[in-house]
């Protein structure tokens, strides 16, 4: 995938847990689970916003783009 999340280690690196961050952020634990699995589709902006906010981070620290670029195909 050309788009890798990186969620997993900025939650490790602010010792907090995914369950908290759901907490924080509103959504549920499977929608963050399929997120840091790097499986979604799609996020919405409002979501990326309330995670960096309360890890207090950029974008870049948990979404970064591989250099390829993916095709539709690819995805399947």
């Amino acid at each position: 995938m050309a788009i890798t999340v990186h969620l997993d280690e900025v939650l490790k690196a602010r010792n907090m847990t995914g369950k908290e961050l759901c907490a924080k952020i509103g959504i549920t634990e499977a929608n963050l689970s399929i997120l840091r699995s790097g499986k979604a589709s799609g996020v919405r902006f409002h979501t990326i916003n309330r995670i960096c906010y309360y890890l207090d981070c950029g974008v870049g620290d948990i979404l970064r783009f591989d250099g390829r670029l993916e095709d539709e195909d690819e995805e399947k």
